[in-house]
């Protein structure tokens, strides 16, 4: 997707997708406790926001916890979980003054009922026709993804209602927790690490990727300009020549 910018035309992605990382690391770094870096983590993912908004983008999809963060001490799960709470609670009249949607994907069962009644809550009073989707993976895991939406066309299948040949890639994409979104254009991961981490693992195919060694903290408006100036100057080839991609161009 291009966009018009300053006069001149840019690439623009219309789906980002962000693993923030680096929380942890940037409160040690302070002395500080765990939960210090994921308050200030909020910050960031604001500036992020703004910047997504003024540029045009359409999608923009946060890691916020994994499946496999349950695994982390239960004194941080629990702190994450009063700060999601929160957040939920404090932003979404804010997001939806501002036209932005909510959607929250990933399995919500294990989370307390008191907070699956604030996602609920947050999404409804943020929907409708906005012009951008603020999309939080939860509980997410993109092998979890895969196997609902197979699991999915399974119960489609044994009621008779799909046959096995009918299940194409395509078919499979829209079952996902995301089906109905534009797929990625864009990964970005903070905190130096450079793997996706089970993230999106089907949507991610061919989504262009951007490692910063910033801790998420640290990624502010700059930081993100700058994932999308890059982003502007790559070739989006999807299997094709570089060539192939230069004449549908000039077309």
């Amino acid at each position: 997707m291009h966009k018009t910018i300053d006069g001149a035309k840019v690439a623009v992605p219309r789906h980002v997708a962000i693993i923030m990382d680096g929380n942890n690391r940037w409160a040690r770094k302070r002395l500080l406790p765990g939960i210090a870096g994921h308050k200030a983590g909020v910050d960031a993912v604001r500036a992020v926001i703004e910047v997504c908004a003024e540029t045009g983008v359409e999608v923009l999809t946060l890691f916020a916890f994994s499946s496999e963060n349950w695994q982390r001490p239960a004194e941080e799960v629990g702190a994450l979980m009063e700060l999601f709470l929160g957040a939920l609670r404090r932003e979404a009249k804010r997001l939806n003054d501002n036209g932005i949607s909510l959607r929250i994907i990933g399995d919500r069962s294990r989370f307390h009922p008191e907070l699956q009644a604030a996602m609920r809550e947050a999404e409804a009073l943020t929907a409708g026709d906005k012009r951008f989707v603020l999309q939080i993976a939860a509980n997410y895991g993109g092998q979890w993804d895969i196997a609902q939406a197979a699991q999915r066309l399974a119960r489609e299948v044994q009621g008779g209602h799909l046959q096995p040949e009918d299940i194409t890639p395509e078919l499979l994409q829209s079952c996902l927790a995301t089906g109905d979104l534009p797929l990625p254009d864009l990964c970005i991961r903070t905190g130096g690490e450079h793997r996706i981490s089970n993230f999106l693992l089907w949507q991610l195919a061919y989504s262009e990727l951007y490692f910063s060694d910033l801790f998420w903290p640290d990624f502010k408006h700059d930081a993100m300009r700058k994932a999308l100036a890059d982003y502007a100057k790559r070739q989006r080839r999807f299997g094709r020549s570089a060539e192939q991609v230069d004449a549908e161009a000039r077309a």
